[in-house]
């Protein structure tokens, strides 16, 4: 799809956009909704396709994504608090071992879907002009013979402290997309970064945009799952990698039973103490226990086009990082 997607006809739609995609065929926009005769489906069969869960509870497709959205609506001013006190603090090294894993050179074009808060795009942006102030000054101790001045015109002459690195934030959240603004200023974060307001199932870009796609922590919100790994298939230029970081299956039967403990006695009720909300973190909890295994969601990678596929588990499973390649 070369045709570029209007940012503003998704502002216009809001959380009912990929309702509005399906009816609608919009010139210069793909459509997914599956083709054939509605008359040769039962009406039992077409029922469950057009349900799905949030969380424990069996919903419609369309009710999903609604619910969905009022959840981060909801806890978005506390979220990060909340990470961290859910986690311990661990979600930070977790997010730290994907940007060593991704291990960006200046020059990416990262994505970073579902991404509203920034952590990931802050790292990156440290991590690539990290890169960048050692590739520069390795390249001056390589010249032995330059005087103090013109060692320091070439540190003053330097536009881009990126490197030409630049990071795109994609949440399909407001509210969380302006919760990553406002800490972007706090931190200072300016070149380099932008911040779209768009749906995981319909990236609003071009085919082939970007070297690197990451989402954490994200996926699992989404309805339809499938389509957004081909989406971030697609937005991917060929030799492209995708990432994902993502609660998973923990392997160890002691801490899963801990784990199970933690999660739905705690977990909810510092939702309710902390962001006022028991009822959000409920669903973040069951949402978890919902989501694919490593191995079942490294299958539904490969079934969206990725090749050399694989996935590292952290902290006995309770979370895990998966990698793909566009080739």
């Amino acid at each position: 799809m070369a045709t570029h997607r209007s940012c503003a006809l998704w502002s216009y739609c809001g959380p009912r956009w990929s309702w509005v995609m399906r009816c609608c065929r919009l010139p210069g926009f793909r459509s997914s909704w599956p083709r054939g005769s509605l008359g040769a489906r039962h009406l039992s069969q077409e029922k469950r396709e057009t349900e799905t869960h949030f969380g424990f509870e069996t919903v419609s497709e369309e009710e999903k994504g609604g619910k969905v959205y009022h959840v981060f609506e909801s806890v978005a001013k506390k979220y990060d608090v909340m990470n961290d006190m859910m986690s311990l603090g661990i979600h930070r090294i977790w997010k730290d071992l994907l940007l060593s894993k991704m291990h960006p050179f200046p020059g990416t074009q990262l994505l970073d879907v579902a991404g509203g808060t920034g952590d990931i795009a802050f790292r990156f942006l440290n991590y690539v002009q990290a890169q960048h102030k050692g590739k520069q000054k390795r390249q001056l101790r390589a010249q032995q013979n330059l005087s103090w001045e013109e060692i320091a015109k070439k540190y003053q002459s330097e536009d881009d402290p990126l490197g030409g690195s630049r990071v795109v934030v994609c949440d399909i959240n407001k509210e969380m997309l302006k919760i990553g603004k406002q800490k972007a200023r706090a931190q200072g974060h300016k070149a380099g970064l932008a911040w779209v307001l768009g749906d995981a199932e319909e990236l609003p870009f071009d085919d082939d945009k970007f070297d690197v796609y990451t989402i954490a922590f994200g996926i699992r919100n989404v309805t339809h799952i499938d389509q957004a790994l081909q989406e971030a298939h697609r937005v991917l230029k060929p030799g492209g990698r995708f990432l994902c970081l993502e609660f998973s299956q923990v392997n160890n039967p002691l801490i899963s039973r801990l784990y199970d403990l933690y999660s739905f006695q705690v977990i909810p009720v510092l939702g309710e103490v902390i962001a006022g909300d028991w009822r959000s973190y409920q669903y973040l909890v069951e949402s978890i226990r919902q989501f694919p295994s490593q191995e079942e969601f490294k299958e539904m990678i490969e079934d969206a086009g990725f090749e050399k596929v694989t996935y590292e588990s952290l902290t006995s499973g309770i979370v895990a990082i998966h990698s793909g390649f566009k080739l």
